[in-house]
């Protein structure tokens, strides 16, 4: 099923199951309350969709997971897939705009398949990383790549503000293994992937994260990104489609 969170008329967020082209209403966070029901729909088109999840703890990237990505590197960079963190301040919702901060060089865009985390998971065994799963969502890895690049580490490139959108929804019954993955800019197409080439899979990805750092009920794990045109500059639009899943749309500016 299909998890939003969203505002409706001025309310304080709440969640609901997708029912068509309705929102149905569910009595609190359905990862922690379940998914009893109140009675009440509210129209999808009149719903402010927002970020799905608010991670409790850390967003976690998997870098370099994807055939051709590490093209964006300087020779002799690592190439063999690594791991990071986004702060969870990165985290917008869908058509929340990403504020590009006044830094030199290229900024890019980055469209994945984000896991959910459910349960509290550490040293999660691979075959058992369905049981620590909620769902999936779609997320955008925004970097400051030039300033990645000339800090030698990660963190500030990846983790400003708005760096991270993610939505629209959680889906709680997709299969992971083959799904596309899609990004536009100004309808424009700039890459086009799927999950079956990642190099490391979700049940790996869970396995070796899990393993360096306890994961906690709703953190996201991102998964990788096929190589394309990246680049983001303010006015675009950026989309990016998940089979199964939806589409996640973010207008992007300069920030004031």
């Amino acid at each position: 099923m299909k998890i939003a969170r969203f505002t409706s008329g001025g309310s304080d967020p709440q969640f609901g199951i997708v029912d068509d082209e309705d929102l149905v209403v569910v009595a609190g966070d359905p990862m922690f309350q379940g998914f009893e029901t109140t009675g009440e729909r509210v129209p999808l088109a009149e719903a402010k969709l927002l970020a799905p999840v608010i991670p409790r703890s850390k967003i976690v990237g998997i870098g370099l997971n994807s055939a051709g990505i590490e093209g964006l590197l300087p020779p002799g960079s690592a190439t063999e897939p690594v791991i990071f963190l986004k702060p969870n301040t990165a985290v917008i919702g869908p058509n929340d705009s990403i504020q590009l901060p006044p830094v030199a060089g290229r900024i890019i865009h980055e469209g994945e398949l984000a896991i959910v985390i459910g349960a509290v998971a550490k040293r999660v065994r691979a075959e058992d990383a369905d049981q620590v799963i909620f769902g999936y969502t779609i997320a955008n890895d925004v970097t400051a790549l030039d300033q990645m690049l000339d800090d030698g580490q990660w963190a500030r490139g990846k983790g400003y503000d708005t760096f991270c959108p993610i939505g629209p929804f959680i889906e709680t019954e997709i299969d992971p293994r083959g799904v596309p993955i899609r990004t536009l800019v100004d309808g424009q197409e700039r890459s086009s992937g799927h999950t079956r080439d990642l190099v490391l899979s979700i049940p790996e990805i869970v396995e070796i994260v899990s393993d360096v750092w306890t994961l906690l009920p709703g953190d996201l794990i991102l998964t990788g990104s096929s190589s394309g045109q990246l680049d983001i500059v303010a006015g675009n639009r950026v989309e990016i489609e998940i089979g199964g899943i939806g589409r996640l749309v973010n207008p992007v500016r300069n920030r004031g």
